[in-house]
């Protein structure tokens, strides 16, 4: 099995996310079905088969997050360093087409958040600028064509 990277942040995240749903959904579900069960026939209750859908749900989210721990690499960011673009760096970039400035940290797929600046090492423009140093121009495919991208820093926070 492939290690997952994670920052210390995305690790924390999803220790407390596992530990919400095992300590706070699980019997929270558990005491609904019990509750459903209890109103009779359960080919026709509703309520029943929308818990157990819902503890499915939990349960497979739980196995996902169990999988991811186990398999996490943490990356100590203050260890990184350097001017090249890799995992963990926070790259500064100047849309090629319409000079508008953008900044993104490379992070691990589970603590992705494009809104809040951090893409997936995963992601297309994330794997066009592994590797590349500023002063290099990068071009991503997107879904509404090619965009082109100049790099102007790249840190390590």
């Amino acid at each position: 099995m492939e290690k997952v990277p994670m920052t210390p942040a995305g690790y924390t995240m999803l220790v407390k996310e596992l530990k919400l749903r095992t300590t706070e959904n699980r019997p929270r579900i558990i005491a609904a079905i019990s509750e459903a069960r209890a109103h009779g026939d359960l080919s026709e209750n509703a309520e029943y088969h929308a818990a157990k859908e819902h503890q499915s749900l939990n349960e497979g989210r739980i196995k996902h997050l169990e999988a991811l721990q186990s398999l996490a690499e943490i990356i100590d960011l203050t260890k990184l360093s350097g001017d090249t673009v890799k995992f963990g760096a926070t790259v500064s970039l100047i849309d090629e087409d319409t000079e508008a400035e953008k900044k993104y940290m490379i992070v691990g797929d589970i603590e992705a958040d494009v809104k809040q600046g951090r893409i997936s090492l995963s992601s297309p423009i994330a794997r066009a600028l592994i590797g590349k140093s500023v002063g290099d121009s990068v071009e991503v495919a997107a879904p509404g064509g090619a965009r082109g991208y100049e790099i102007t820093k790249v840190e390590f926070v």
